[in-house]
């Protein structure tokens, strides 16, 4: 048997959301304050993302919204049991998760870019099918405008020619004339 001890290190996200009494600067003060929280026990940060203000799905705590931020580190398991009672015992911090997560391998990470550039390749292809038809529509449409301005044209035409008859009668019918 082995003297040595085995490393509980784990990679870890945290996602914590920040009531919405404070402003959006003094939220990400608050966001790096909790990122400190988490070097301090001796963790490494990978990876951190702002998402901003959101809507809450319920109110919690008479809060609405809330500026939510996501944060990937490195942590001993020991650790991220201290980091869960910091936050949970902060009043900044109105609630967070922090969820073990699997790292992913660089075959994993280059799948997932190719296929979010078929996703995006895929989602250009059908905006520039709907902008087609957009066009198309609107073509048909004009189209239908000029038949109709056409036909107009030619019912007014029809009305003078009716005028034009009718002073003409009236010419032709004036005893004056001879």
């Amino acid at each position: 048997m082995s003297k040595t001890k085995k490393s509980n290190a784990g990679h870890y996200e945290v996602l914590f959301i920040i009531p919405n009494k404070y402003t959006e600067d003094e939220a990400k003060q608050l966001i790096v304050k909790t990122e400190e929280v988490i070097t301090k026990t001796g963790s490494s940060i990978t990876f951190r993302e702002y998402w901003g203000k959101k809507k809450l799905a319920y109110e919690i705590k008479h809060n609405a919204y809330g500026y939510y931020a996501l944060v990937e580190f490195d942590a001993e398991r020991d650790a991220v049991q201290s980091i869960n009672q910091t936050l949970r015992l902060s009043t900044e911090v109105l609630r967070h998760q922090i969820v073990s997560k699997r790292v992913k391998t660089d075959a994993e990470i280059t799948r997932a870019k190719t296929i979010q550039g078929k996703i995006a390749a895929k989602k250009e292809e059908a905006a520039k099918e709907l902008k087609k038809k957009e066009d198309k529509k609107d073509a048909d449409i004009k189209k239908d405008e000029d038949v109709k301005e056409k036909k107009g044209e030619e019912k007014s035409n029809k009305g003078s020619l009716k005028e034009l008859d009718q002073k003409l009668e009236g010419i032709l019918s004036a005893k004056d004339l001879i």
